[in-house]
Parts: C-alpha cells; structure tokens; sequence
C-alpha cells in the first residue's frame, strides 16, 4: 500500500511526515537497503516504512519485493529485534528471481524496529533537522551475522541502533569525502553512514494559470515550493495547495523568505518589472538554477531592465541562468513546459547532463592488438 500523499510518496520527507504523528498509535519498522551489487531498483540508502497494519510508504525496488519485505518486518516487531534478509537475482531458489525481477543483482536490506526504547532511531530528530534545513548523516547500525548458522545476531550489547550528526563541507568517513551512504566498521560494529541534505527549496515568481502544473510538478518530487506574486487575482491558495504563498512584491520578498534556502527559482510572472525585480533579487543568491521563462529576445529585455551590471549579466548568461527554460522535450502547453522544466532543474539539482541514459557514448573497449594504432 502506498501512500495517498499529493506529494512524493517515496521521499524521505513525506515517510517521517507520516510517520510522526502515528509513531506511538501503531507499530513501525524502518526498512533500509545497506548494500547492493550489481543491477538494482533502488541504492544503498533508500528508505521505507512498514507498520503492524500490513501497510507500507516507499519503496525498496520496483514494487515487487515490498509484500514480502513486509512479511519478513512482521518478524522483526514480533521479536523486536533488527535483522537482514538478502535479495538474489541470479539464485533460481531466491524470491527475487521466482518473481521474475530480471534486473540479476543482489540487494541487502535493513529491517529496525522503531520504539521509544531505541530512541525511535532518531528520526524526530532527524525530521527536525531536515525543516531546519540542516544537512545530517544518519548512522545505521547493521547486525552482524553468526557464521555458525547465518542467523542475525540481534542487538545485544546495549549499542545504539542509529544515530544522528551534522554532515559538515569537509567530513570523511574513512578518508573519503561523504557524498553517498557508505559502509564502515567502528569498534567491531557495522554502520552504515548516509548523507542527507534538505528537500531542494525552489522559488516560483509568478502565479498565473501556467504556474499551477510547475507548482504540481515540483510538489509531486517531494521537493519545498515557495509562490511570489503581488496581484491579487493570482497564487490564490486553493490552486497551490502545499505551497507558501507570499503576496508581496519581489523587491520585498527577502524580508519574508530566507533566500539562501533556494535551490532554484522560476520566474513567469509574463510582466517584464516583476520577472525583472525577480532577477534583481535572485542574481547574487547562491541558486543552482534560475529559469525566465519566455525566448532570449525577452530574456534580453528583462535583463536590460533588471539593472545589474554588463559584468554580472555575462556572469548569469554563463552560469546558473536558464533562458528559455527546460528541456527540448517537444511542446508547448504549460503542462509540457511545466515538465520539461522540472526535468531540467532535476538535472541541474543532480549534477547530471539531462541526455538520455540510452544514447550515452559506449566505452572504448580494448582492441586486438593487430588492431591497435602506433
């Protein structure tokens, strides 16, 4: 059963919003996948929540395993233990492969009871940190299995089963830099470290009908999405649900709204002053993507408006501004361009070039060598 929140069901973010408040009703296990190899749905690091009413909010592949990694999170309630199960797509006895999965890796996965007397695993503290916008590494402990019988070894010993420290520009976990989960071994026991940053904040300016499907993109990834417009007849709450309105003109917005918190910012406002006062604003902010929507010939215009030096508007051309925006997906409805604008920013977001994965340039495989040029 999957969650029936407008917003992304899967993010982290939105398992802890539904969590919380039923933390005490209902009993929780928080499923983690701690190791892969091979081909797998999803990494190391991703997360789901399965509670004693046989329902569960994420995913750890692609749907298929999710009915019996709830079977085995029964177990772990009644024992009130962790424990570890295994996923084999190339071992004919393994569920995985009698599911006919076909991706041929293997998936280790976390199963932790969630109660007050493990501290909930931190997660209040953990959800607490994300609103803050505070970046954070989540420490998992992993059982250690018995190598008599393969039978996990539970948690005796009175260590803790996670915890919680601030993720800092320069931290290393064994001499690498933490930018992905990553296995280590600390006084006998097995952690796994992962990095978590806040939900990407991003900015539309402008309220008008083309704004909802790009506010409902952005919602639908779980991401933070703040509404600028000063007209009254636009960003009327009910058509942005899950976003915060400010009815303010951009030039007044930094007093409402932490500015160093956006990730990206769209402005669509199709008023030249108020998407020129936006790029004003925005220019000097430390954004990863700022999109205007329209052609360059209005871009060009804006930007003439905006007052900001030649120096700075090469520096924009160059760097983080996006003019037209999104993607070469075809279309031009605004439920096209909302798309193609939320992939772009996702892209930027993820550092990845936006191309598809299918025509990426094949590896230079090594030649005979009667083949091999001097």
């Amino acid at each position: 059963m999957q969650s029936t929140s407008p917003r992304a069901a899967n993010h982290l973010s939105t398992l802890l919003e539904i969590w919380q408040p039923q933390r005490d009703e209902r009993q929780w296990v928080l499923g983690t996948v701690y190791k892969t190899a091979g081909s797998s749905y999803r990494k190391p690091g991703s997360m789901m929540l399965c509670d004693d009413l046989g329902r569960y909010f994420g995913l750890l592949s692609g749907g298929c395993l999710e009915s019996d990694i709830q079977r085995h999170a029964r177990k772990v309630l009644a024992s009130g233990k962790a424990a570890t199960i295994r996923y084999d797509g190339n071992d004919e006895d393994d569920v995985s492969f009698q599911l006919g999965i076909g991706c041929g890796g293997e998936v280790d996965i976390l199963l932790q009871p969630i109660t007050a007397e493990n501290g909930y695993l931190q997660l209040a503290e953990l959800r607490e940190q994300l609103d803050n916008r505070q970046p954070v590494v989540f420490r998992q402990r992993i059982p250690l299995r018995d190598k008599k019988d393969e039978r996990d070894s539970g948690d005796e010993g009175g260590a803790p089963m996670a915890e919680l420290r601030p993720l800092l520009p320069e931290d290393h976990e064994a001499g690498i830099p933490l930018k992905r989960p990553m296995l280590t071994k600390s006084k006998g026991a097995l952690w796994l470290n992962t990095p978590i940053s806040p939900t990407p904040h991003i900015l539309i300016i402008g309220g008008g009908v083309d704004a909802r499907p790009m506010a409902q993109q952005f919602n639908a990834q779980g991401w933070q999405v703040s509404l600028c417009d000063p007209r009254p007849a636009n960003a009327r709450p009910a058509y942005f649900p899950h976003c915060a309105s400010y009815r303010c003109h951009p030039d007044a917005l930094s007093d409402a709204l932490d500015l160093n918190s956006i990730d990206a910012a769209v402005t669509m406002s199709h008023n030249l002053n108020l998407d020129a006062a936006a790029v004003r604003l925005l220019h000097r902010r430390p954004l990863k993507y700022l999109g205007l929507l329209g052609p360059t010939s209005r871009r060009d215009r804006v930007l003439a408006l905006s007052g900001i030096s030649a120096c700075e508007t090469e520096s924009l051309l160059n760097g983080i501004l996006r003019a037209p925006i999104g993607l070469d997906l075809g279309g031009e409805l605004p439920e096209s361009i909302a798309l193609a604008t939320c992939a772009e920013i996702h892209s930027v977001l993820h550092g990845k070039s936006g191309n598809a994965l299918s025509k990426r340039a094949p590896q230079a495989r090594p030649q005979p060598a009667s083949q091999a040029l001097p």
